[in-house]
């Protein structure tokens, strides 16, 4: 990647300066302005405690750091939407996790700036790179255990394939079409497997045999449940709580392809906001950007915290490859398979698989919660309620899967009163509209505001 930020960006504001002083406000100033930065919810000590230790922070520092993810997965999906074909990916850099968005258009440099952002631009945007990527997963019969994983990598600008022989790389960017500089190809020791375990333990089992974890409680039109990993069960398939206790049954797994499941529990469960092991309670499910802090708790190994590497990640397991998944630096172990990841308040996915361990540190994949609550039609249970509620004057309609305190990016679909509707933009709950050609409604659904209905100022589509 050609990274200009320097001398480019220098110019670029340099100029902006000089036409803002000469030109009337608002004439050649940033596409948009930009809402008040929310502010980040009260953390609770044991998740500061955590990030402490894993991250090697201060107390200060992972406040801060908290606080600047929370506002960063707000800013980033309004700066994608208003870029549009120019967007390149965004991170969270440093120990203070500062927003960085990379463009390819030095134009757009205000607009980022104005954002509370910095701005990098780069060659590549975001669409040519995801781009690239579908190539690979179209070629996924090809991928074998030694070409294991391959992402987007917004920070390089670039498609990283991490391999264990060169010989099976080229085989693989071969099979799907690209030249050799199309991918950037990385060695690896990571040997990714489902995290599951047959030896028993606590959390749940599946059959009376296999024991994995549980990810967070959900509900599907009144029936209580919880999201877990799919390679954990099959449909049919019976569960029991950690007390050996008759718990519930899998009523949908997708695996491999994806990684997701969703149990439905007896009377004897209730489910709560809580995430077991740890002091952590969720809120909603904003997606938390690259390079943010994100936690895991699961039922062999605990509490324990990295750093989110690459969404959108293809990752392939003796099984068969999975596509979707995100890339993280949280260790994990057999048996922590479907628990979950959360950043601050937000939940952010259930534990697929991953390589290494807690002892000696590992890399690890999960399967976004957000995509799972839509393949299912399921609601997040939240310190909210998990209720959704409807538009105002209008009484709230309980089930589906459109959630307070979710970003929904385009192509997302979520269920809402009985019906599908796609998202063919950023969407938010606000209403508010960018000045691009991106629809961008709603954003992210913070509550007493409307939700997605049939009616035309919705961008919303049945699907």
């Amino acid at each position: 990647m050609q990274r200009r930020r320097g001398t480019a960006i220098a110019a670029v504001l340099a100029a902006v300066a000089l036409l803002a002083a000469a030109a009337p406000a608002g004439a050649d100033g940033p596409r948009a302005s930009h809402p008040p930065q929310p502010t980040a919810p009260e953390p609770p000590a044991g998740l500061l405690a955590a990030l402490e230790r894993d991250l090697g922070l201060t107390t200060a520092q992972a406040t801060a750091r908290l606080a600047n993810e929370y506002r960063a997965s707000h800013t980033e999906p309004l700066l994608r939407a208003e870029l549009g074909a120019d967007f390149a990916g965004a991170w969270a850099e440093g120990p203070d996790a500062r927003l960085v968005v990379a463009t390819t258009e030095a134009d757009a440099v205000p607009t980022i700036e104005a954002a509370g952002a910095d701005a990098e631009l780069v060659d590549r945007a975001l669409v040519e790179l995801e781009a690239t990527k579908a190539a690979l997963d179209a070629a996924a019969a090809h991928a074998t255990v030694a070409t294991p994983v391959w992402y987007v990598d917004v920070a390089s600008n670039s498609v990283v394939l991490r391999a264990h022989d060169d010989a099976a790389a080229r085989e693989l960017v071969a099979a799907a079409g690209l030249a050799a500089g199309d991918v950037r190809v990385l060695p690896t020791d990571e040997t990714p497997r489902p995290l599951y375990d047959l030896r028993g333990g606590e959390a749940y089992y599946i059959n009376n045999a296999g024991r994995c974890s549980v990810g967070f409680s959900v509900t599907r039109a009144g029936t209580p449940g919880f999201a877990t990993a799919g390679h954990c069960g099959r449909t049919g398939a019976s569960t029991q709580g950690h007390n050996r206790v008759a718990q519930g049954t899998f009523q949908g797994s997708v695996f491999p392809g994806r990684d997701m499941a969703w149990v439905a529990v007896n009377g004897n469960w209730t489910p709560t906001p809580q995430v077991a092991s740890s002091p952590a309670a969720v809120a909603g499910s904003t997606q938390g950007v690259v390079g943010a802090s994100i936690c895991r708790s699961g039922s062999t190994t605990g509490w324990h915290c990295g750093q989110i590497q690459q969404h959108n990640t293809s990752v392939t397991y003796p099984e068969g490859t999975i596509t979707g998944v995100t890339r993280t630096s949280v260790c994990a172990e057999p048996g922590d398979s479907g628990g979950s990841y959360i950043s601050g308040s937000q939940a952010q996915g259930v534990t697929s698989g991953g390589s290494g361990n807690c002892r000696t540190g590992g890399t690890t994949y999960h399967q976004p919660i957000n995509p799972l609550l839509a393949q299912f039609g399921l609601t997040l249970v939240t310190t909210g309620g998990g209720e959704n509620p409807g538009e105002p004057g209008e009484p709230g309609e309980p089930g589906g899967s459109w959630t307070l305190g979710t970003t929904y990016q385009a192509g997302d679909t979520v269920t809402y009163g009985g019906a599908t509707y796609r998202c063919p933009g950023c969407c938010s709950t606000s209403g508010r509209r960018t000045s691009t050609a991106v629809t961008t409604w709603p954003v992210t659904a913070t509550g007493g505001t409307s939700s997605p209905t049939r009616r035309a100022r919705s961008p919303w589509r049945p699907s």
